[in-house]
């Protein structure tokens, strides 16, 4: 039987992680062990892309640092 469960991101949480999925396409900062994991991260990724709308603007760059200021700010 398979589970599904949720989790909740703030939007500012959501874009930064989208944004760190995204890097796994360009870098290595983040290796990828096994094809089990890249599948998952992939999900995931396109879960947040539809989602989000941030992505799309112009100022994203400056969007992901407003995002991780508040972040951290919060916590």
């Amino acid at each position: 039987m398979r589970n599904n469960i949720q989790i909740e991101l703030t939007n500012d949480e959501a874009l930064i992680l989208f944004e760190r999925l995204s890097q796994l396409n360009t870098t290595d900062s983040l290796p990828v062990t096994d094809h089990a994991e890249e599948l998952v991260f992939w999900k995931i990724h396109g879960q947040l892309e539809k989602a989000l709308v941030e992505p799309s603007d112009p100022k994203y760059k400056d969007l992901i640092l407003e995002a991780k200021a508040r972040v951290e700010k919060e916590s």
